[in-house]
């Protein structure tokens, strides 16, 4: 009995001894780099155990604007020190000297420190070139002037740039046959995502050294800086945003009290986003908490009178834009008394002028009746339909996108609201089922200023290698579907300007500024109640100066009572600030 359970007992021992064997195998051996279901590197692990480092660089690549500044991180240059000088003899005193910073301070700063650190985080001290090179010329062990890369607490055009986190499961989903550390930053928003693949890090830049269980330098005092290999990465995204313009852009969005809504501003000619602006902004502290990581720009809104340009445009195709033929702004589409807007008989470009929504919903009936797809086919030809975000080939990507948010607009939801004739009156004034992105608008504005060739916008040009050759160009490339004709956008060029230049005109707000305007305004009904009081989305989209068209800009705020104002302001102080940026470039 009694050899049966040593025998027994003796048999689990070996068992046991198998099962730990085979499991160190597993770990020491098969899974090194991919050790559980979190797919641990256990090298890298071991390592970090006996070593402490300090970060240059995340090797992340980065985002820069049209003139090649960081957008979203900067370079500092800073001091940097290793703890282990604090047992050690060493020059302190040259180094206050060069640095301006007190010897009590370094001392207590290293006393403190666990872990090598830049003098004076998270609001390291500034260095300049000058110091950098006399303190690396003492060549002190542990006493580094180096340039860091530290991420901005605010960046410009958060929402468009995006956000970035840790997510192992989506990591592992968007890329799965990549070995990459499950404390790979990857982008979660905006461009971010849409480049997330290009911004992969080859590797961290980092300054470290060995230590032994009590924290001191196990082979001598020797850092070593560590650099990965690839001299083409990290690469950079060069977006097409002007930084100035986008910096005073949000300045007057905010003094202007847009809470929920913004801008979009782009470069006719090249049909690119100069600046870009959503509001509410981004919590800091919990980003995804509320609405602030959504992009106001990207998604569809109720747009009200904005979409009187689509049926003119159909209008005048149709041949309904008689100009001796007078529209009864006196009542409503419905035919009920129009109270607050009795505007008497009107012409087809003074009810443009004046927004009457009796003649567009007049002429909304009339289109419907001739083709109920005529509304659809105009909006589609004027860009506000479709997604308008720069997309193509790149590389093995066939469908790439620089806008991911990017929504669609529309003009119906059914086929029988298209047979309907009130709701295509309702349709006509931008109301009922119509909505479109502050992108698309814009992109309307620049396809009418520029005779009527539809484009794609860039919010990127390029993306370039460490060494600033360029990886990828994103050409100018036309948007596909059906355009206006150039006869078409002529007149409504001449319509938008009268809006402005008419005595009576909801723009004649920008008379009087340095560049020539030419656009529409927008006021739509959301359904939405705020004490008894129905909110409005209120709109202005254009394009200057008239002549020589250069800018198309739309400011929207979103959800406010009829009575708020913002957005005229909003309009017009963007175009004294844009007429005051070029009158400087010309100097320079």
């Amino acid at each position: 009995m009694i050899r049966k359970r040593i025998k027994g007992l003796l048999i689990l021992c070996i068992v046991g001894l198998l099962v730990l064997t085979a499991r160190l195998m597993q770990i020491q051996l098969v899974q090194t780099e991919t050790f559980s279901k979190h797919n641990v590197n256990l090298l890298e692990e071991s390592v970090q155990q006996r070593t402490q480092e300090l970060v240059i660089d995340n090797g992340r690549g980065n985002f820069l604007d049209r003139n090649g500044d960081l957008l979203t991180h900067k370079k500092v240059p800073v001091l940097v020190l290793f703890p282990f000088l604090k047992n050690m003899t060493w020059d302190i005193e040259a180094v206050s000297a060069i640095s301006g910073i007190s010897e009590e301070s370094i001392n207590k700063a290293l006393d403190d420190a666990k872990k090598p650190f830049a003098y004076g985080e998270p609001q390291p001290v500034e260095l300049t070139s000058s110091q950098m090179e006399r303190i690396n010329k003492l060549e002190i062990p542990g006493v580094f002037a180096i340039e860091k890369k530290f991420e901005r607490a605010e960046f410009p055009a958060e929402q468009l740039i995006g956000l970035t986190g840790e997510n192992a499961e989506v990591l592992k989903k968007r890329y799965p046959n990549k070995e990459l550390s499950e404390k790979t930053l990857i982008g979660v928003s905006g461009l971010e995502e849409s480049f997330d693949e290009f911004l992969l890090p080859e590797g961290k830049s980092k300054l470290v050294y060995h230590v032994d269980g009590d924290g001191a330098p196990l082979f001598g005092i020797n850092v070593k800086y560590v650099d990965p290999a690839n001299p083409f990465y990290p690469v950079n995204v060069r977006t097409t945003i002007d930084k100035s313009l986008q910096q005073k852009s949000e300045e007057l969005v905010d003094k202007h009290g847009i809470n929920k809504g913004g801008l979009v501003l782009l470069d006719i000619e090249s049909n690119s986003v100069l600046a870009s602006v959503s509001r509410p902004a981004i919590n800091k502290n919990d980003p995804f908490s509320g609405s602030g990581i959504t992009n106001r720009m990207l998604k569809q809104e109720i747009m009200g009178s904005i979409f009187k340009t689509v049926v003119a445009a159909a209008a005048i195709d149709q041949s309904l834009d008689d100009p001796t033929r007078l529209f009864n702004c006196s009542v409503k589409i419905n035919g009920e008394p129009e109270v607050k807007y009795n505007y008497g008989m009107l012409s087809f470009t003074d009810s443009f002028a004046r927004s009457c929504n009796r003649t567009f919903g007049e002429l909304a009936r009339e289109l419907q009746k001739t083709d109920k797809n005529l509304l659809e086919e105009y909006a589609e030809k004027l860009s506000l339909t479709g997604t308008v975000g720069w997309k193509g080939e790149v590389y093995h990507t066939n469908n790439f996108k620089q806008l991911v948010d990017e929504d669609k607009g529309r003009v119906f939801l059914t086929e029988e609201a298209k047979k309907d004739p009130n709701y295509a009156a309702m349709s006509g004034i931008g109301q009922h089922e119509v909505r479109a992105t502050p992108i698309a608008v814009a992109n309307m504005m620049a396809t009418i200023a520029r005779g009527g060739k539809k484009e794609m916008v860039r919010s990127a040009s390029k993306i370039e290698y460490k060494n600033g050759t360029t990886m990828v160009n994103f050409e100018n490339q036309a948007l596909s579907g059906d355009i206006i004709s150039p006869y078409t956008a002529m007149k409504l060029q001449k319509l938008l300007r009268e809006v402005v230049v008419n005595p009576n005109g909801t723009g004649k707000w920008f008379q009087d500024l340095p560049y020539e305007v030419a656009g529409k305004s927008g006021t739509a009904e959301t359904g939405k109640y705020e004490y008894d009081k129905q909110l409005h989305n209120k709109w202005f989209a254009g394009y200057f100066p008239y002549q020589n068209p250069k800018y198309a800009l739309v400011a929207v705020n979103l959800d406010v009572l009829d009575t708020e104002g913002g957005v005229n302001l909003l309009f017009a102080d963007m175009v004294k600030m844009l007429h005051e940026h070029d009158i400087e470039r010309q100097k320079d």
